[in-house]
């Protein structure tokens, strides 16, 4: 099935992936130069430490780190180096450039999770970057049983949504063969804990769309004046993450 025209970029529901009627009011000229600009910044002080004062360690459960669109593990290395650092058994997700719902990126974070939880004998926290988060909660969805929890940062898993990098998704559509099943997996929220990490000025894609439906169990957490692109980044947003991924994981309900 061709997926070329937007009007084929839809989900199950019947809503389109992508909005064009400015009703989300998706990210503005001067948000996309400031994406770029805190990019820039954070390519060229990397090296600087970022001092985040006393943060919980971890336990040692697994942590799977999935990355964002066009990017892969090598842009999470730092990201992950701090939160094995802090005591867990971290992953990314070993398949390259996430350049979209592939059959294969699928497949890939299906098998990471099985092998960690496995390994382990012990459910994982799913970390995800914007769409990597998609993929993360797509994935909770699917195996729930071995998914403590998930956080996601700036992941527009609430579709529609809009971004500028609209036709570059629609430009790899072709190859999204596992596309059906990842949005099949989005219908409903996962039925485990979700922390939804976004900020009002999001320059890559609409705010709006990164915020979870009030419901036990989930949180949306606004850092004011962040970047899309620099999220890993942020003290604030290194913070949020290590609380989270440091809370116990919660218990069955007795019947």
């Amino acid at each position: 099935m061709s997926l070329h025209t937007h009007h084929q970029l839809r989900p199950p529901n019947g809503q389109p992936i992508f909005e064009r009627s400015h009703v989300l009011g998706g990210p503005s000229l001067r948000d996309l130069v400031g994406e770029g600009l805190a990019a820039l910044r954070q390519m060229r002080f990397r090296p600087r430490v970022v001092h985040l004062g006393p943060v919980p360690l971890g336990d040692g459960h697994p942590v799977i780190v999935l990355p964002a669109f066009l990017c892969s593990d090598m842009m999470s290395r730092n990201f992950r180096d701090w939160l094995a650092a802090l005591g867990y058994a971290v992953q990314g997700w070993g398949a390259g450039v996430n350049i979209g719902p592939t059959a294969n990126a699928v497949a890939a974070v299906d098998r990471i999770l099985r092998r960690s939880t496995e390994r382990s004998g012990r459910k994982a926290s799913l970390v995800g970057v914007s769409l990597g988060g998609v993929l993360a909660r797509a994935l909770a969805n699917a195996h729930p049983d071995k998914v403590r929890r998930v956080i996601t940062v700036c992941s527009p898993f609430r579709l529609p949504t809009a971004s500028p990098l609209e036709p570059f998704y629609r430009a790899l559509a072709p190859l999204h063969s596992g596309e059906q099943l990842m949005l099949e997996r989005l219908t409903q929220p996962p039925p485990v804990p979700t922390t939804a990490i976004y900020s009002p000025k999001d320059g890559v894609v609409a705010w709006r769309s990164c915020v979870d439906i009030p419901g036990p169990e989930r949180e949306n957490i606004a850092i004011e004046g962040a970047h899309h692109t620099t999220m890993l980044a942020n003290p604030k947003t290194l913070r949020v993450i290590a609380e989270r991924l440091a809370l116990q994981e919660p218990t069955a309900a007795s019947d």
